[in-house]
């Protein structure tokens, strides 16, 4: 790619110094991209705009915020009555984490649906679901700090999870308390936590986007680009399309935190902690709720109707081991899938098993908001055996009984054939 020559004497002056705007002009402007992108791409760009507004938002409410169980829950009322425009700040960066959640569901189900985990790009996908790992103890740290009852009683219940390590299991959970019971000094460290962990996101969004430019994006046909007629310059192209998903997302976003902003809010996170009233269900939120599903699925003992064979393992530490199992075996799909074609459009046997599976983990967060008890205990357990089968069976299998369709010869042959080609062929 040619060195951009520029007029301006300043820019230029900086730029031989430190070529920030030739990154720029490569990174941003002339970056090729696949020709045939949807608007499913559009949600990588999305989650990156969601990330700074709440690290906006966030750095602005810890400003007017007291970490003490004493002042906590106050000072977030008075932030939202009493600081000028607090009330909006603060349901910015409550729903934005909503919708940070609800645009990586998104981004994490495209890539799985058109196979962007597959090779060159394992590391671009295992870095991703770091990303989300990340996301996940920032929203978790971050729910505990109005120290509502909810917030009080989701720190006792998860970190107490803890403790099914072996050896050094309660030594983890004492030191993240401060204590011997979640407190002030447990709140210090969540309130430390929050501030420190969008940072460790921002960084490895970088790598994410290090690794995504070094092979350059997926595309819907899941083929690899042949030459400059494949390929668009990002900008004005894309930057447009990326502007247009942006204002229609900010609709959304807005309607929300104007209009319904406390829809997503659990009512009893707006009753001051009190660690001598426990409320009646204690229930994440929603984006948490498959995984808080698939905890609590697994039977009181593994031990058969007789009670002949021993117990092998606690209901507690199976539930903890399948719940941080269902997250961590995405970082495995580029080796469990080892179909040579990535795109769901040219596998019609796993187009159908990834909307079964996508199906099931809806069912997983309806159960999770659900008691675990009777029909819904059954469900869920059945829901969570999917889920394992699904990865563990029979992705590594279909590939073997499959009939693809014949790929296209580029993305260009595509678009002006009018295809995807209709011929079989073995995987």
């Amino acid at each position: 790619m040619a060195t951009p020559t520029w007029n301006n004497p300043v820019i230029k002056w900086v730029d031989d110094r430190l070529p920030i705007f030739t990154f720029v002009q490569h990174s941003a402007i002339d970056y090729p991209t696949p020709k045939n992108l949807n608007y499913w791409w559009n949600f990588g760009s999305l989650a990156g705009v969601i990330l700074v507004i709440m690290i906006a938002t966030g750095i602005f409410l810890s400003f007017n915020y007291t970490a003490h169980v004493d002042m906590a829950f106050d000072s977030v009322e008075r932030i939202m009555r009493d600081v000028n425009y607090g009330w909006m700040f603060r349901y910015i960066h409550m729903n934005g984490g909503t919708m940070f959640f609800l645009i990586i569901y998104i981004h994490i189900f495209r890539g799985m649906y058109y196979g962007s985990y597959k090779a060159p790009r394992e590391l671009l996908w295992i870095i991703g679901v770091f990303i989300f790992l990340a996301m996940m103890a920032t929203a978790f740290v971050g729910y505990v700090l109005p120290w509502g009852q909810m917030s009080f009683w989701g720190a006792t219940v998860i970190t107490n999870l803890f403790s099914v390590i072996p050896f050094v299991g309660n030594d983890i959970v004492t030191w993240l308390w401060g204590g011997f019971s979640v407190d002030n000094p447990t709140l210090n460290r969540f309130f430390s936590l929050h501030y420190l962990l969008p940072f460790i996101i921002f960084a490895l969004v970088f790598l994410h986007l290090w690794a995504l430019h070094t092979h350059k994006s997926n595309n819907p046909l899941g083929i690899e680009v042949k030459g400059d007629q494949d390929e668009l310059p990002f900008h004005p192209y894309y930057t447009i399309k990326d502007l247009y998903g942006l204002g229609v997302f900010m609709i959304f976003f807005m309607g929300v935190t104007f209009f319904a902003p406390n829809f997503f809010g659990e009512p009893e996170n707006y009753l001051p902690a009190n660690p001598m009233v426990t409320p009646a269900a204690i229930v994440p939120e929603w984006y948490f709720l498959p995984y808080y599903a698939i905890l609590r699925a697994t039977p009181d003992n593994f031990v058969d109707a007789w009670g002949i064979l021993p117990v092998i393992i606690d209901a507690k530490t199976s539930g903890v081991i399948l719940m941080f199992a269902s997250i961590l075996l995405l970082c495995l799909l580029p080796w469990l899938d080892r179909s040579k074609v990535r795109s769901a459009t040219f596998r019609p046997i796993y187009k159908q098993l990834y909307w079964i599976f996508l199906a099931d983990c809806l069912v997983l967060g309806w159960i999770g908001a659900n008691p675990p008890e009777g029909m819904m205990l059954l469900i869920g357990r059945i829901a969570t055996f999917w889920y394992f089968f699904h990865l563990l069976i029979l992705l590594p299998l279909v590939p073997y009984w499959e009939k693809t369709k014949e790929l296209p010869e580029s993305i260009s042959a595509a678009v002006t054939a009018n295809g995807e080609g209709s011929k079989e062929t073995s995987s």
